[in-house]
């Protein structure tokens, strides 16, 4: 091996480079597929379907509508907070026709991680499902945010069902909290002025910053990493390379049960199946699976993203089994290790072997892929075209075949950098442009790769990054808590779990601190498991040992 690898022999009349430059933009991208596939469906969701030209049209009246009736000027930030409903990709198309950079935005944030990020981002504007309104509302006076546009789920049905389903939400399930409407606009009228209304596209280039899409990189704080057009139409391109060994254009079902605002299900769902022309299936809540297999049920589904976890909750559903698989020809799996037990497990049910790959926010994501029909179970496959990789030691030498070091990697779909964090971009891309991952990786002699350990302290629960100084941070505000660690340790349901150790001045009980973390941290972040000490183990300048405490658990 030389010092950097470069993945040549590709299967299946796979490119081993594709053109970054084969579009200026996303945009044009964008114009050129919803024309191409015009009268094919992009998007379902409770029963609704929009076409290519829906999304179009209605993308088009929302950039209307931001650049006639609001102050926002191009290269401002707009948030949008929205779970996986036909209003998310006319939100984000539309902020970015009129030339605004889209924050992808967690619904389930506290108040304080949505304070945190709109500040960070200086996010003038925020689009946001009407169960969140009354948080958005609550949290807006300590940010830059100026207008709150909200939409209720059904807002994009026709007016009989969405009365109905809208109703339902909020009357019945009581999901949506009592909001001040006086404070905030609604999407649906947004649109509705933006058709009278004359959109003009908003210049946009090659280099330029499109999506900031946050994440703790390799440390705790949580930053935005800046995705230009060149990140993502290459991302796309490399993605699209590795589908087109069993998906074709125009022709596909793909269902979409993982959260849009998330990269992986970003790049893959609203970009590489737009690039395709291809049909994604809305998943608003996956974590109902009952609702999720029902919906199953309605479609003849050919492709499927998800993750461990979520692989793992509907096979133990009995109605899943009975699901007809006869279309299925492409299983994703990303966003969390996959098991061999869930790997083996969905194969046998569905009859669909899982591709797992491997990316990172930073990377736009997806670094490296399984081919279809050439994967090999338990690694993460084989660099993307276009990508170079190289794997090194604590002392930056470089090592060899088999040989266990951090995975550092350098293409096309690597972020510009951090927002605003010029200090944090230098540690993570060096001079070269390599990105450090932060995992431990060996590189086969084949070109496969594998993830053996990780560098960083990262936590994943169910695909999502857990950092443990954030929750040390909260759980350290605790008048009775002294110091902490946070360790993830194996989790059945959720891949990890967030265990921590607390040195206490006095007595108190795990519920106390439990309920303290929630009112400050997402309930995936939550720690699961506390363990009080009298002292924590350190290095002899006073730094707690982590791996030290997850080793002894675990």
């Amino acid at each position: 091996m030389s010092d950097v690898y470069t993945h040549t022999q590709y299967p299946g009349g796979m490119k081993a480079t594709v053109d970054p430059e084969a579009f200026d933009t996303v945009l044009d991208l964008f114009d050129q597929k919803t024309k191409e596939f015009a009268d094919k469906p992009a998007y379902s969701c409770m029963g609704q379907t929009l076409t290519y030209a829906d999304i179009d049209r209605l993308s088009g009246n929302f950039a209307a509508y931001l650049q006639n009736e609001t102050d926002l000027q191009p290269g401002d930030r707009i948030a949008v907070q929205l779970p996986n409903i036909l209003q998310y990709p006319i939100a984000v198309f539309g902020a970015l026709r009129a030339g605004l950079i889209v924050v992808n935005t967690n619904p389930l944030y506290t108040d304080r991680e949505l304070e945190h990020q709109m500040n960070d981002s200086g996010a003038k504007a925020l689009v946001v499902y009407a169960g969140m309104a009354a948080q958005a509302i609550r949290v807006q006076p300590k940010t830059p945010v100026q207008r709150i546009i909200v939409t209720e789920i059904a807002d994009l049905h026709p007016g009989l069902k969405r009365v109905l389903v809208n109703t339902v939400v909020k009357k019945v399930k009581k999901m949506v909290p009592t909001y001040d409407t006086s404070k905030v606009g609604s999407f649906r009228d947004a649109l509705k002025k933006g058709s009278t209304k004359t959109y003009k596209r908003a210049a946009s280039g090659h280099d330029d910053t499109i999506i900031l899409q946050y994440t703790g990189g390799t440390t705790g704080v949580a930053k935005g990493a800046m995705l230009t057009n060149r990140n993502l139409i290459a991302n796309m391109l490399q993605c699209y390379e590795f589908f087109k060994l069993t998906l074709k254009d125009g022709q596909e079902t793909f269902v979409a049960p993982l959260p849009l605002y998330h990269i992986y299900a970003f790049t893959v769902n609203c970009m590489t199946i737009m690039l395709t022309g291809n049909h994604n299936v809305l998943i608003p809540n996956p974590r109902d699976i009952p609702g999720f297999v029902k919906e199953l049920g309605k479609h003849r589904f050919t492709g499927f993203a998800g993750l461990n976890t979520l692989f793992v909750a509907l096979m133990n559903n009995e109605d899943f089994k009975k699901v007809d698989f006869s279309a299925l020809k492409l299983t994703i799996s990303g966003g969390m290790a996959l098991t061999r037990a869930a790997a083996e497990r969905w194969e046998e049910v569905t009859g669909c072997p899982i591709s797992e790959g491997y990316g990172m926010t930073e990377s736009s994501p997806v670094i490296s892929f399984n081919p279809a029909g050439h994967q090999q179970l338990g690694t993460i496959g084989i660099p993307a075209p276009n990508t170079e990789v190289r794997i090194a030691d604590d002392d930056g030498k470089l090592l060899g075949f088999d040989e266990a070091g951090e995975l550092q990697v350098r293409g096309p779909q690597v972020m510009k950098g951090y927002w605003n964090r010029p200090d944090d971009t230098a540690k993570t891309v060096d001079e070269d442009g390599f990105l450090k991952t932060g995992d431990i990786a060996v590189l086969q002699k084949d070109g496969y790769l594998k993830i053996v350990d990780r560098k960083k302290d990262m936590i994943v629960v169910s695909g999502f990054n857990v950092y443990p100084n954030e929750i040390e941070d909260v759980l350290t505000r605790h008048p009775k808590v002294v110091e902490c660690a946070a360790v993830g340790v194996p989790s059945e349901k959720t891949g990890e779990a967030v265990k921590v150790f607390v040195v206490t001045n006095g007595p108190v009980e795990e519920k106390e601190l439990s309920d303290f973390c929630r009112e400050s941290l997402t309930g995936y972040k939550v720690p699961k498991q506390f363990v009080f000490r009298d002292e924590l183990p350190k290095t002899n300048v006073g730094k707690v040992l982590r791996r030290e405490l997850r080793d002894a658990e675990v």
